[in-house]
């Protein structure tokens, strides 16, 4: 059993040659004090601790999709 969230966006979308590095501490497009970059590594490490995973991809019509993915645990 398992909870799945898809969250969508409208931005510029996420290029190929990034998708791995999103989840990189410090990595931010968004240029000098404007983020941490901390963001999706923290959501990263919390769902890989939790037995899950957060996956993107690039939408043709722009923007992207994260999809995650959480173990349902029940007693």
């Amino acid at each position: 059993n398992t909870l799945e969230v898809t969250v969508e966006d409208n931005g510029p979308g996420i290029p190929d040659n990034m998708k791995d590095l999103i989840f990189e501490p410090f990595f931010t497009t968004k240029g000098i004090k404007k983020g941490t970059g901390l963001g999706l590594t923290l959501c990263y490490d919390f769902l890989q601790r939790m037995g899950g995973s957060i996956d993107v991809q690039h939408r043709l019509a722009g923007g992207s999709i994260f999809r995650i993915s959480l173990p349902l645990y029940v007693r």
